[in-house]
């Protein structure tokens, strides 16, 4: 049975772990390489999870007994205005199709609202499949953006908005 559990300082290895397991297979084709090291460096060194967890964002495992399959990470981004950000979800290529995209989802969604949410909002590459799980979990296209992260790299993305 697939539990959710708060991720702790103690978590951030494990994190960085399913992070590098799925970006390959979901960035591969869409960035490259040298983009998916130079992301990865940039948003999972331990510095940057730590530094994101003390700056309020939540991250929720998915495991199943000793298996971890995945997690989600989000924050409040707009306080005035009650948004929420989900900024990452990502399930190990071995865990798909069990559901556990969508429980994490699910999760995210029952507490943002129950914290007061009148929106969530992702960015998600255009050409990662995941936007259709994001459609189908009710998201719409809110806008497109063309984001420079440094180093000559761009995120072409969608962002993404589920109103509560």
């Amino acid at each position: 049975m697939i539990t959710l559990k708060k991720a702790k300082e103690e978590d951030i290895e494990l994190i960085q772990e399913i992070a590098s397991a799925t970006w390959p297979s979901t960035y591969l084709d869409i960035i490259g390489q040298a983009q998916i090291d130079y992301m990865l460096d940039k948003m999972y060194s331990k510095g940057e999870l730590l530094k994101q967890l003390m700056d309020g964002h939540t991250f929720i495992i998915a495991e199943d007994g000793s298996e971890n399959y995945g997690f989600a990470g989000y924050s409040i981004v707009g306080h005035e205005e009650r948004i929420y950000k989900l900024h990452k979800l990502y399930v190990l290529p071995s865990a798909h199709g069990k559901g556990v995209g969508k429980i994490l989802m699910n999760e995210v969604f029952n507490q943002v609202k129950e914290a007061g949410a009148s929106s969530l909002e992702l960015n998600v590459n255009k050409h990662n499949n995941a936007k259709d799980f994001y459609l189908k979990a009710g998201f719409t296209v809110k806008e497109s953006v063309k984001l420079d992260i440094g180093n000559g790299y761009f995120m072409d993305d969608y962002v993404m908005e589920y109103k509560f």
